[in-house]
């Protein structure tokens, strides 16, 4: 495995993570909610999805991309409803309940809706391609080893990331309470709200 490839994806995929977006703040709002795993198998769930416009854009899927490019509209649409959904049951949530409902299906839930929200926002593979071509990766990688070395990386980058966040996160976790969370709750849903509608908007 070229350990060049795997360095540049793991630093690629940490950037992508890194700017605190709807998903940085719907992983925030999990883990002081639900705990660290919720927001560690959200992060998990974005992670999942950088690695596929990853892989697009190692293996120069132009036919994929073309796909997720044309149909931006309907994607944004998509995902645009399923953040507004979101922001409107963060906003009603019980906070006394919360830590109750943070077992297996809800974990599953986290891991899907952080996967289709990052499915959902194509421009994304813009951001790889900016990558690659800054980064002189935008020509075909030297073998398909180097190509899958370049996309672990990606996902491990990005997956370091949302683990960090979550740990830091967490540790505030019981410093909230109950009214405290609230308040996080409000905030963070009609944050997410927005999103949502910003993005049916456009």
């Amino acid at each position: 495995m070229d350990l060049t490839f795997l360095q540049s994806g793991l630093l690629i995929g940490m950037s992508i993570a890194a700017p605190i977006g709807r998903l940085g703040l719907l992983c925030i709002r999990r883990t002081l909610a639900e705990g660290r795993l919720s927001g560690i198998v959200s992060g998990l769930g974005a992670a999942t999805a950088d690695a596929i416009f990853g892989c697009i854009a190692a293996f120069g899927l132009t036919v994929i991309s073309g796909i997720l490019i044309d149909q931006q509209i309907w994607l944004r649409l998509a995902g645009g409803l399923l953040l507004s959904y979101l922001g409107i049951r963060i906003i009603r949530d019980n906070p006394g309940k919360q830590m109750a409902l943070a077992g297996g299906n809800c974990l599953i839930a986290s891991y899907v809706s952080a996967l289709f929200l990052t499915l959902t926002n194509p421009m994304t593979i813009f951001s790889f391609a900016a990558f690659f071509a800054s980064w002189d990766l935008a020509s075909e990688p030297a073998s398909s080893m180097s190509a899958w070395a370049l996309v672990s990386g990606v996902f491990i980058g990005s997956s370091l990331w949302w683990l960090i966040l979550s740990i830091t996160v967490g540790a505030f976790q019981e410093k909230i309470d109950e009214q405290g969370l609230t308040w996080v709750n409000r905030v963070s849903g009609a944050v997410i709200t927005g999103f949502g509608l910003f993005a049916i908007l456009r």
